[in-house]
């Protein structure tokens, strides 16, 4: 039987140059470049026309947000207000909707989510970064949202994530998003198999699987936004397990807003398949794919398949 072999799907946004973000991904999960064994389904030049520079980090995946020099008067004032200015930038990114002169159907469940993020951001805002005790009484009202909300942080995850879900479902560039990770599985040997997605790439990942069996040892979805019902509504198949798909791991953070709902398991049948784990991502975000690599539970079900060069980050 040949050796086994991992195939990751990248979340949202742009990312460095393929060969660069698998090594990368490489050295959280394994601690060396793991060479043919590791495959990266790089579909960002499908929304991107030129790669990040290489000594660029992505804040999207938990690096440092942009430093804003100063407020920007232009911003919106009511959370309200950021759910449809985001929408509007969505639907700008994605383009128009091929035959269609209207609102593309779904886009409502979609809406729905963005403000389910917007407003878990203002409860977690309250939460990690309360007013200083000697605040102003009117401080509310001089500050409309909490600094978590108009943090540049959380304005590019939700802005990009958001930008780029609506363009995979409704700006026709979803089959060529799968089809770049039909492209790796391809070229993948007989040997054990391992399927990591992040964020959208786990929406991506997931979807080819359900289109076509594939022999999948472990599923590992990180960040993954499957369990939420407004994403579930605009999927091709309904919720299930992948035929072919041995077992599902997926990892999440409480915090992590791409995520928002963690139980993947009560929805993905059959029974006994999906097991739900819930981590501590401590990059700024919450939602890294480093730190989500480094955790435990996604370190010790890969280790089981490749043997002692899975590297507990303990060790």
């Amino acid at each position: 039987m040949d050796d086994a072999t991992v195939v990751y799907v990248h979340g949202n946004g742009n990312k460095v140059r393929k060969e660069l973000l698998k090594a990368q991904w490489d050295t959280a999960l394994f601690g060396r470049d793991m060479g043919a064994a590791s495959r990266m389904a790089y579909w960002a030049p499908v929304r991107y026309d030129t790669p990040l520079p290489d000594h660029r980090t992505d804040p999207l995946s938990g690096g440092p947000p942009p430093v804003r020099e100063a407020p920007d008067p232009a911003e919106p004032r009511t959370p309200e207000e950021f759910i449809e200015q985001t929408l509007r930038e969505a639907r700008r990114q994605a383009g128009p909707t091929p035959g269609s002169r209207s609102a593309p159907a779904g886009e409502e469940q979609l809406a729905h989510w963005l403000a389910k993020m917007t407003y878990s951001a203002e409860t977690l805002g309250r939460a990690e970064a309360p007013p200083p005790a000697a605040a102003p009484p009117d401080l509310a009202e001089a500050v409309p949202l909490p600094l978590f909300l108009r943090a540049p942080v959380f304005e590019l995850l939700v802005k990009r994530t958001f930008e780029d879900v609506y363009a995979y479902f409704f700006g026709g560039v979803g089959e060529a998003m799968r089809e770049v990770v039909r492209g790796e599985l391809a070229g993948v040997g007989d040997g054990p198999l391992v399927v990591l997605g992040h964020s959208l790439g786990s929406v991506i990942a997931y979807e080819v699987l359900r289109e076509e069996r594939r022999d999948v040892t472990l599923l590992v979805s990180v960040g993954c936004p499957l369990g939420i019902t407004e994403v579930q509504d605009v999927l091709a198949l309904p919720p299930a397990v992948p035929a072919g798909v041995a077992a599902w791991s997926n990892v999440s953070d409480l915090r992590d807003l791409v995520a928002l709902d963690h139980w993947l398991r009560p929805e993905y049948g059959p029974p006994g398949l999906v097991t739900d784990h819930l981590v501590r991502n401590d990059s700024d975000n919450h939602h890294g794919i480093t730190e989500y690599l480094r955790s435990a539970p996604v370190q010790q079900g890969v280790r089981r398949l490749f043997g002692r060069v899975a590297i507990d980050p303990a060790e």
